[in-house]
């Protein structure tokens, strides 16, 4: 069952990588115009924010997840369909609407998928397939962008949309056969004025709009009271919104020290795969591993190192530049202890989460948590490319600045008393 899952997991995944490099390649191609295809770059993503605690809700309440999740991967997939036959032919304002609405089931393929594997396994083995998960993330990372680029070399960039889909609809059935929940359990009841307002049968909820507003601040509210989940999403919040700046500034880099915009994506490659190298390791050693806390904060940290050592590689431009100078194999090095980082620090979150996540809000944890690295990242996006226009080592100072915060958050967020989970 878990290899069942995890191909579809890394069949969404890579799909959901590829949607958003193919749906800007596709725009440019076919309006000529990178500010539409930005927009709906942008509206892709934006929306998640929204889509995510909503759709948690839904799925915890969900006698099926996996038919729901069947369903939102389908709904992605035509949202992104019209978009991609809509291009050129449609107004822009109407297709960027489009991405907008598909962007709301987005968290469907990253925390809501993440958050049935305790259907699928037993407790005693949640930790490790918690990691071969987090595995399928850096899989779909390493794969999706460098397939767009290939497939868009090769056929163009509309033919990237479409091996795009066609990914996303073959994990379809896969989602559609994850296992049901023993029972239609009950609704979250961790506060006084949830408990006096919710009815144990979810499925007399199903209508109710104020019954879905009540466990959508019981979802905030959870993470909230709950320290080590609370000191973890902040944590992995404040330093997403730092990772842009190495994401935004490789290209850069590249084109700096190496002469070429394709060497950045080789450094993007490069972290790729080394986040994937590390999390097979960190699979390997579970046993003797640290907890699940401290690896957060040390992967934190190390990526702050990371990002610290690729704002000194700038400096070190060759007169002549080449994959073969000092100042690339510096920044070479900094995108392996950043992927080195980026494994670990991933897989840490989502153990913490399956650790401390009541079972009947379990999707909404994820999928919430999912929705606010998201906006994270987007957040980082809108001041990373202006940064790395005008100074690029200080945008990789800014982006240690980020982590070097995050691991302060998560110190002073370590000072409470924890929260016993009810």
């Amino acid at each position: 069952m878990i290899a069942r899952y995890m191909f579809g997991a890394i069949t969404a995944r890579t799909g959901d990588e590829m949607s958003g490099p193919a749906l800007l390649v596709a725009g440019l191609a076919l309006t000529g115009s990178p500010v539409v295809a930005s927009w709906l770059l942008a509206g892709l993503t934006a929306s998640a924010a929204i889509g995510g605690p909503l759709l948690g809700v839904l799925l915890d309440r969900a006698a099926h997840p996996g038919r729901m999740l069947a369903g939102c991967l389908l709904g992605y997939t035509a949202g992104l369909l019209v978009v991609l036959l809509g291009l050129g032919h449609v107004p822009d304002a109407a297709l960027v609407a489009v991405a907008v609405l598909a962007g709301l089931l987005g968290p469907a393929l990253t925390g809501g998928w993440t958050a049935q594997l305790p259907l699928l396994v037993p407790a005693g083995r949640l930790e490790r397939a918690s990691a071969l998960d987090a595995i399928s993330y850096n899989a779909a990372g390493l794969t999706g962008p460098a397939a767009v680029a290939g497939v868009a070399a090769a056929w163009g960039g509309r033919s990237a949309m479409v091996v795009s889909l066609a990914l996303l609809v073959a994990a379809v059935p896969i989602a559609y056969r994850l296992p049901a929940r023993a029972r239609r359990g009950a609704l979250p009841v961790n506060d006084d004025a949830v408990n006096d307002n919710a009815v144990n049968d979810g499925a007399a909820h199903d209508g109710d709009g104020k019954g879905i507003r009540r466990e959508l601040a019981a979802g905030f509210t959870a993470i909230a009271r709950n320290a080590p989940l609370r000191r973890a999403t902040v944590t992995s919040m404040v330093s997403y919104a730092g990772v842009p700046m190495f994401v935004v500034g490789a290209p850069l880099l590249g084109a700096l020290l190496a002469g070429a915009v394709a060497y950045g994506a080789l450094l993007l490659a490069v972290t790729a795969g080394a986040a994937l190298a590390a999390n097979a390791a960190l699979t390997r050693r579970r046993g003797t591993s640290p907890s699940p806390d401290t690896i957060l904060a040390a992967a934190t940290l190390l990526l702050g190192v990371a990002l610290a050592l690729a704002a000194v590689a700038p400096q070190l431009a060759p007169a002549r530049p080449g994959p073969f100078t000092a100042g690339f194999g510096v920044a070479v090095l900094a995108a392996v202890l950043a992927g080195v980082a980026e494994g670990p620090q991933l897989t840490a979150l989502l153990a913490v989460r399956h650790r401390e996540a009541p079972p009947e809000q379990r999707s909404q944890i994820f999928t919430t948590g999912a929705s606010l690295k998201i906006t994270s990242f987007a957040a980082g996006s809108t001041v990373a490319g202006p940064l790395a226009g005008h100074d690029l080592g200080a945008a990789f100072l800014a982006g240690t600045a980020l982590q070097v915060a995050a691991v302060t958050a998560y110190a002073l967020l370590s000072r409470g008393p924890r929260r016993p989970r009810p």
